[in-house]
C-alpha cells in the first residue's frame, strides 16, 4: 500500500479494538424519549478521512470487525467494486481502496474465500480490472477474479414506467446467492438519473449481466445485449422505483464508500473530481448511503430511492438514529454540483399526474 505497512495497520487494529472496547456497539438500544422510543435501534456509521484510501477504509471498517467477522461466517466473500466505466479511472473504484479492504479482511482472518467480481457497464470486465491495476493485488492477496457476465444468472422482474409492466431481467446469481456476503465498494459520485451513486446503487446496476462481446460502439457484437438498461425502467421514476424495489432481494452486506476523489457534475461517467478525504463504512447500507448524501450536501428528502427505502424499513436513514464512529460528519460537508438535469429528477417535488 502506498507509504503505508503492516505494521502501521496492526496498530490501527490494535487501537480500533480499544475503541470498540470502550465505545458503544454497532447495534444498541437507545432512549430519545422514555414515552415511545424505548426499543429504538441505532445503526453504526465509520467515517475516516486522511491521505491514503488503503488507510481510510481499514480504519473505517476496524470499529466492526467482530459483527463482520461474525456475518460472514463461512460464506464467500464478494468485493464488488464499480466498473460502470472500464477506461474512466475517476469514475470506478480505486484499487487501493479494494486493498484497504483486503487488509482489513486479512485481519479478522476472512481472507480464505474473497473473489474480486463485477459486470461492467460497457465493455469487458476483464478489460477493466487490468485498466484499474486491480490483478495486481493477487500478487499480494488470495483473491480470485470473477466476470459475472460468465457466470450463472436467475431471472428477476423490474417495472418500466412506459408500459407499467414486469419486465425480466438477468441478474447474476453469484451475487444473489446466500452464500455470498456481498461487500459494495463504491465511489462517491453524482448521478444523471439517480441524483448520486453511492452502495446500493452500486450492487442492483451491476448485478444485471450483459452478453459476451457486448460493448458501446463498433466493435458491438452482432446481438448481443445488455440487460442493465432495462433496470433503469424507462425513466427517473422507473429507475428509482427498481432501487428500491429490488433492494428487497438483492443490496450489501456491508457498504464502504470511498470519497477520496468524488466525481460531481454529469456522473456517473462525465462528471468533474471532487477533493474530500472521506470514507464511509457500515453494515447498514442504508445508514452509509444517508451519511454519503449528506456529506456530498445533498438535499436527502430529494433522493427518491433512498425515501423509498427508508419508508420500507430497509435500514436506517435518520441521523439522529445513526452512530458515527470517527470523524464528524459536519465537518466534511462538501456541496457537489448535482447532475445539468437535477430539475427533472426530483420526482419527489414534482409528483405524477
Amino acid at each position: 500500500m502506498n507509504n503505508i505497512s503492516r505494521r502501521n495497520f496492526l496498530r490501527t487494529s490494535v487501537m480500533g479494538g480499544l475503541a470498540v472496547s470502550f465505545a458503544a456497539p454497532l447495534s444498541t438500544y437507545a432512549s430519545a424519549s422514555r414515552q415511545n422510543q424505548n426499543n429504538l435501534i441505532r445503526s453504526g456509521v465509520g467515517l475516516t478521512t486522511g491521505d491514503n484510501r488503503a488507510d481510510m477504509a481499514f480504519r473505517a471498517l476496524v470499529p466492526y470487525s467482530k459483527q463482520i467477522r461474525q456475518a460472514i461466517g463461512y460464506r464467500r466473500v464478494i468485493l464488488k467494486p464499480n466498473n460502470v466505466s472500464i477506461d474512466i479511472p475517476l469514475c470506478a473504484t480505486h484499487v487501493d481502496t479494494l486493498e484497504g479492504i483486503l487488509e482489513f479482511l486479512k485481519s479478522i482472518k476472512k481472507l480464505d474465500n474473497v473473489v474480486i467480481a463485477e459486470s461492467a457497464a460497457n465493455g469487458p470486465t476483464f478489460d477493466g480490472f487490468s485498466n484499474y491495476n486491480y490483478f495486481s493485488l493477487a500478487k499480494k492477496y488470495p483473491v480470485k477474479f470473477v466476470d459475472l457476465d460468465q457466470e450463472k444468472s436467475q431471472i428477476l422482474y423490474v417495472f418500466d414506467e412506459k408500459d407499467f409492466r414486469p419486465h425480466p431481467v438477468r441478474f447474476s446469481s453469484v451475487l444473489l446467492s446466500p452464500d455470498s456476503y456481498i461487500v459494495s465498494v463504491a465511489r462517491m459520485k453524482t448521478h444523471d438519473r439517480a441524483i448520486a451513486t453511492l452502495s446500493l446503487k452500486n450492487i442492483i446496476f451491476g448485478a444485471p449481466v450483459k452478453d459476451q462481446g457486448f460493448t458501446f460502439g463498433r466493435n458491438r457484437k452482432e446481438g448481443s445485449k445488455s440487460d442493465k438498461a432495462i433496470v433503469h425502467g424507462s425513466g427517473f421514476r422507473g429507475i428509482n422505483y427498481n432501487l428500491y424495489d429490488v433492494s428487497a432481494r438483492l443490496h450489501p452486506h456491508l457498504a464502504v464508500i470511498d470519497g477520496f476523489e468524488g466525481m460531481e457534475g454529469n456522473g456517473p461517467n462525465n462528471g468533474t473530481p471532487v477533493d474530500h478525504r472521506v470514507c464511509v463504512a457500515s453494515t447498514d447500507w442504508l445508514a452509509a448511503d444517508r451519511v454519503g448524501i449528506e456529506l456530498m450536501g445533498i438535499d436527502y428528502t430529494t433522493v427518491a430511492w433512498l425515501n423509498y427505502c427508508a419508508q420500507a424499513g430497509r435500514g436506517t436513514a435518520d441521523l439522529n438514529n445513526i452512530e458515527i464512529i470517527g470523524e464528524k460528519i459536519s465537518d466534511h460537508i462538501k456541496h457537489y454540483k448535482l447532475s445539468d438535469n437535477i430539475d427533472k429528477q426530483l420526482i419527489l417535488k414534482n409528483p405524477a399526474v
